[in-house]
């Protein structure tokens, strides 16, 4: 079968110029705004859910309408799935029974990874499945790695794994590492066919359509786990 997407267009031919001082700037400047009270509340019933199930923890940010989710619960069937996503309309989707290792959770990510650092949590892998690109140069501090939560992301540790199909934007993230972290991390291609089922209706149109996928994966450290602000 044969789809159609359309490719990525931007304004930038390169790494943004910008992009060394913006995650400097996270760096010295940790995230203060204060945390919306959905999101907590939904964070404590993420907590609760995930205290009685002693497994390791998988998150999936940004899962969009929750199929990933399951298709990660079901490869990974001894672990606590998590899906967060701030579209209830996304997540309401019908994709069929959640299994019993899994949950979604409607909150927004930046505050939800905050609290997940505060509470210690330790995911053994979490994962980016192409987020918005934002691909317009005035729009880096959108992406991921130009955002002010982005060494809260890093500092959550464990097995992290972008998947986009714009290369630049994993190219930007990890610059953006190598920078936070001093940890290097290869651009690879990334092909969903033969065991590699595509994990969310994103990733199947756009190999589906012929458009080259791009991965990072990365092993972080845990480090201590501290207050969110």
């Amino acid at each position: 079968m044969h789809a159609t997407s359309r490719t990525i267009t931007s304004n930038q031919t390169g790494p943004h110029e910008d992009l060394a001082r913006r995650v400097a700037r996270a760096l010295a400047h940790p995230l203060r705004k204060p945390v919306a009270d959905h999101t907590r509340e939904a964070f404590a019933q993420a907590h609760a859910w995930l205290a009685e199930r002693p497994m390791p923890l998988i998150l999936d940010a940004g899962c969009g309408v929750g199929l990933s989710t399951r298709r990660l619960a079901g490869r990974f069937g001894d672990h606590a799935v998590i899906g967060v996503d701030r579209s209830a309309h996304r997540l309401g989707r019908n994709h069929g029974a959640l299994p019993d290792n899994a949950l979604l959770v409607r909150a927004d990510l930046v505050d939800f990874w905050r609290l997940a650092l505060a509470a210690g949590w330790q995911p053994v892998r979490h994962y980016l499945l192409y987020p918005n690109p934002y691909p317009k140069a005035a729009q880096l501090k959108m992406r991921w790695h130009g955002h002010p939560v982005f060494p809260t992301i890093l500092a959550l540790g464990g097995r992290l794994e972008l998947r986009s199909n714009w290369r630049l934007y994993v190219e930007e993230f990890a610059l953006a590492l190598a920078q936070a972290s001093g940890v290097a991390a290869a651009v690879e291609p990334w092909h969903p066919a033969a065991g590699n089922e595509p994990l969310t209706p994103f990733e199947a149109k756009y190999h589906a359509s012929g458009q080259a996928l791009w991965r990072l994966v990365v092993d972080l450290p845990y480090p201590l786990a501290r207050e969110a602000r």
